[in-house]
């Protein structure tokens, strides 16, 4: 069984950056998909960052040219986060996916809280 396990949440004042990093207990990210959600209390997750096997990436349009996904292909994903807003706060969650023969293999990390707020 895969474990995530994130880290690098807290409070940061606006304009302020974070680095939330997603480490794996075995080596998945080279064959996984990947992308970290948030989720705010009575919210639904929302997926804000998406990296294919192959390295496309993508993102919500509340974060683009903001936040910045990347991974060793091995074991962490990170999110770089620039330019905090109060409307960043949230927990925020990694997440690895893949199909295999036909079923869908997914894991989710415990989130980690970001306030951010001067």
């Amino acid at each position: 069984q895969v474990q995530l396990v994130e880290s690098g949440g807290g409070l940061v004042q606006p304009g302020g950056s974070l680095r939330l990093s997603c480490t794996a207990s075995h080596t998945i990210f080279g064959s996984y998909a990947v992308a970290w959600y948030r989720q705010v209390p009575g919210g639904q997750r929302v997926m804000v960052a998406h990296s294919t096997v192959s390295g496309t990436t993508k993102y919500s349009e509340s974060v683009k040219g903001r936040f910045v996904i990347s991974t060793n292909r091995k074991n962490m994903v990170v999110l770089q986060m620039n330019d905090l807003k109060p409307e960043d706060t949230a927990a925020y969650y990694c997440y690895a996916n893949r199909v295999v023969f036909g079923r869908p293999k997914e894991y989710w990390g415990q989130g980690t809280h970001v306030t951010v707020s001067s």
